[in-house]
């Protein structure tokens, strides 16, 4: 049952609800000592017996804890109360990128300082030893003062076994993180990923090139009618054709390079990294 409004979870005062995802609800809280805002994500009573379910609560406390990044969400304090666990984070205002690309493509200056942002935590991560494993424009929110990349309730931080079975399910059912399988979401997947082996830093790198393709054009870069051919496309490398976007968003790269040497080339260096990335800015050139 949703918590509402008033509740207290130690020191934490519940306002309302912000999201909600398969493994746990995320609310928008006051923190009484500090007078701040937070965000708290809630593993909720009705799966607290699901050892799973409480252990990727505390990866992901364990994870986040390990990270400072201005683009990585804080993590404050992680509590259990009345068969409840829960973290608490860095209230981050803003919209997900996911929501931005509903409305179209962002200007190209955009795309590249997203680009950097993003890439730029990810390295931390991977210098940190974390692979994220889940990186999607659900899982990235734009904010004010930039891109933050937010839920690492996937991340690995060391040797962890991995599911090779795979469930029926239709892509009209949504952008979902299979629980109990495979661990990602089909769209941003790396074909090993998909076969259930080990993840490393180079599934990351395949889901930043897949969501820095669909930046540039505002289309997934794979797509297909069930599991079965989204999987395929993926496999086979199957890029979905945007020609026209591809070659708007290279003629707007060239513009845009003399005014932002610098940003271009750390970026370019960013995207040459995934092939997906390179292809979905056309010909352009270094």
């Amino acid at each position: 049952m949703p918590l509402s409004s008033g509740t207290m979870l130690g020191p934490y005062e519940i306002q309302a609800a912000i999201g909600a995802g398969g493994m746990g609800e995320v609310y928008r809280a006051r923190d009484t000592r500090l007078e701040r805002t937070v965000a708290i994500k809630v593993l909720p009573a009705a799966f607290s017996h699901r050892p799973d379910l409480r252990k990727r609560l505390e990866r992901e406390a364990r994870t986040l804890s390990s990270l400072s990044h201005p683009h990585i969400c804080t993590l404050y304090d992680i509590g259990h109360q009345d068969g409840v666990d829960f973290l608490v984070m860095e209230y981050v205002e803003g919209e997900t990128l996911e929501q931005r690309l509903s409305r179209g493509v962002p200007r190209t200056e955009q795309v590249l300082e997203f680009a950097i942002q993003i890439s730029d935590a990810l390295d931390k991560a991977h210098r940190q030893g974390v692979i994220h494993r889940d990186l999607k424009p659900g899982n990235i929110m734009l904010t004010k003062s930039g891109a933050k990349l937010l839920d690492f309730g996937l991340a690995k931080l060391k040797q962890e076994p991995t599911a090779d079975a795979l469930t029926e399910m239709t892509a009209e059912m949504g952008k979902l993180t299979t629980e109990g399988t495979l661990l990602g979401t089909f769209q941003y997947m790396s074909p090993e990923q998909l076969e259930g082996k080990e993840a490393d830093v180079r599934t990351d790198i395949f889901a930043l090139g897949a969501v820095l393709y669909e930046m540039a054009t505002g289309k997934p870069a794979f797509t297909g009618k069930t599991k079965a051919s989204l999987i395929a496309s993926i496999h086979n490398r199957e890029l979905v054709s945007n020609a026209a976007s591809i070659s708007a968003s290279s003629s707007s790269l060239e513009t845009t390079r003399p005014k932002n040497r610098s940003i271009f080339f750390k970026v370019a260096w960013c995207m040459a990294s995934s092939k997906v990335a390179f292809r979905s800015l056309g010909k352009t050139t270094l």
